[in-house]
């Protein structure tokens, strides 16, 4: 009876998962995604626990204790680290989630393997369960060190970084073999060490302008990592929960590489960029670049009609969404029309400036994609970039021998005036120069974007 009360609270349970999952599609209706989510897991908790109660070997009473022991310390933990993130930290945050899953498939595999009869389908599970948790756990680790500047973002340019790759794959496959003949602990132990080496190798070797796709692909592949887990498991939610994590992980990259024009297999098998947040040595001598002060970007938006904002990564740092956000309403309410242009690899992760923008009660229709306002940019009496670089490089459209050549980019050189919020004229995370600078109609505003802003703000405040 409680098994099949179970079940139907598991389906209940996938069936809000799916919902949340095309809540989260949209802005407008991303918090309710984010309750059914929510919802979702709670029932899933509440069901498996209560099955573990029924099937436990041991008092149920201690059985519950210690659920609620490893409960507790999580709910604390994740409640502590909740509270402290700062928005900018996300990514890296999201990074160590990944990894605890990878962690996760990777005990729940030695212990299936330890516990249960080794027939050959579960032995497969097992195997892959491992390669794919060990793979998800160093990457992610990985990402984690250069998210957070612990590791350079440079690639690791090993010599033949894709041999080593393509052999710890065939030595996996090779283990596999031996484990199926012979199921002993020694293959499985081996197999995990490849793994361990090969997650590392794929995230160190990709570059800091493809790190926005490397966190959705680890988020795939945590994805069937917990779908692994469910299979030796034999827990069907948990099944379905890591196929549409892993599925919709991996159609977001896929979507990403679209967008950046960069194929799929290249992030994984190595990434370009050098060492981002340095200033570039160039070949070619650009010209000097324009100064100018908050007050004169003040008047310049008091004259324009149209203004168009390209927020980045920069943005996020400064903390600048709130005082963005107040300069936004200062200027619809003197009659300009003033509309966000999103790249979609702007920020550290999918989503980022979106979730920053929402954040700061920006209106969900004036926030658009890049191939939603791209063309109209012509007609744009001044852009703010605040905080972006490599999503407004024409050197991606302009010159075939830039690493993110062919990399579609917001266009905003096609304004008539274009200022750049910067710290100083250092590169982006691609570690490449930005000729957009030194254009005739950019000015560069120096200094922390929040601070700029709201000296921006406070003249036509009081205008």
């Amino acid at each position: 009876m409680l098994t099949s009360l179970a079940q139907a609270v598991y389906l209940i349970a996938a069936i809000l998962f799916v919902l949340s999952l095309a809540g989260l599609s949209k802005q407008e209706t991303a918090r309710r995604g984010n309750f059914y989510g929510m919802a979702g897991m709670g029932l899933a908790l509440l069901a498996t626990v209560a099955l573990a109660a029924e099937r436990s070997e041991r008092p149920v009473a201690v059985t519950l204790l210690l659920i609620a022991m490893a409960l507790t310390l999580g709910a604390l933990v994740g409640t502590a680290r909740a509270r402290r993130v700062e928005m900018t930290q996300m990514p890296e945050m999201i990074a160590v989630l990944h990894s605890f899953v990878g962690l996760a498939a990777v005990l729940v595999g030695y212990n299936s393997f330890l516990t249960e009869a080794p027939d050959a389908l579960h032995l497969v599970e097992v195997f892959l369960g491992v390669l794919i948790g060990a793979v998800t756990f160093t990457g992610s680790v990985v990402a984690f060190l250069k998210l957070s500047a612990r590791m350079k973002s440079a690639p690791l340019m090993l010599p033949g970084r894709n041999w080593l790759n393509l052999g710890a794959l065939v030595a996996s496959a090779g283990l596999l073999a031996w484990f199926l003949a012979s199921p002993t602990l020694l293959p499985l132990v081996l197999m995990t060490v490849v793994a361990l080496a090969l997650g590392w190798h794929l995230v160190a070797s990709i570059g800091g302008g493809d790190m926005p796709v490397v966190v959705s692909m680890l988020n795939s592949y945590s994805g069937w990592a917990a779908a692994a887990a469910g299979f030796m498991l034999s827990n069907d939610l948990l099944i379905i929960v890591g196929a549409l994590v892993g599925s919709s992980g991996a159609i977001l990259s896929f979507i990403m590489c679209t967008a950046m024009n960069r194929s799929f297999v290249s992030v994984i098998l190595g990434g370009f960029g050098a060492e981002g947040g340095t200033v570039a040595a160039v070949d070619r001598d650009y010209g000097e670049h324009r100064e100018v002060k908050a007050g004169e970007v003040a008047e310049m938006l008091r004259e324009a009609r149209s203004v168009v904002i390209a927020p980045g990564y920069g943005m996020a740092v400064a903390k600048a969404q709130y005082p963005v956000a107040e300069l936004v309403a200062k200027l619809r309410a003197q009659g300009t029309d003033v509309r966000f242009a999103v790249h979609p690899v702007a920020g550290r992760l999918p989503g980022h400036m979106n979730v920053l923008l929402a954040e700061a009660k920006v209106p969900y229709d004036i926030v658009l994609e890049m191939d939603e306002i791209n063309d109209e940019l012509g007609d744009v009496d001044v852009v703010l970039v605040i905080g972006a670089n490599d999503t407004v490089n024409p050197a991606a459209l302009d010159d075939p021998s830039s690493p993110i050549a062919g990399m579609p980019v917001l266009e905003v050189w096609k304004a008539r005036q274009v200022v750049v919020f910067k710290r100083s004229m250092a590169t982006g995370y691609a570690g490449v120069q930005n000729p957009l600078f030194f254009r005739e109609n950019t000015a560069m505003l120096f200094g922390d974007a929040k601070d700029q802003v709201e000296q921006i703000v406070a003249p036509l405040a009081v205008g």
